[in-house]
């Protein structure tokens, strides 16, 4: 018999930010380090990713990694 793992509500948002950093460096084709290092820089996991995980895990995976691109470019822009 398969034992069922239970993940806490911590580790399911961080599995979804992680799969936004990884989608997103798929999409561009670079590292999921680079990807991450720029998200880290302009603040966009703790202040987007995670906050509006509600909102964001409903969307298709190709709408987040959209979602995701727009987002970098614009907060990179303000920097």
């Amino acid at each position: 018999m398969l034992q069922q793992i239970e993940l806490s509500d911590t580790e399911i948002l961080l599995a979804f930010a992680a799969s936004c950093v990884e989608g997103t460096a798929r999409r561009l084709g670079v590292p999921y380090k680079e990807v991450y290092d720029r998200m880290k820089r302009v603040g966009m996991i703790e202040n987007y990713i995670i906050p509006y995980y509600d909102v964001l895990h409903t969307m298709s995976r190709e709408h987040v990694i959209d979602d995701m691109l727009e987002c970098l470019k614009t907060w990179e822009e303000k920097q």
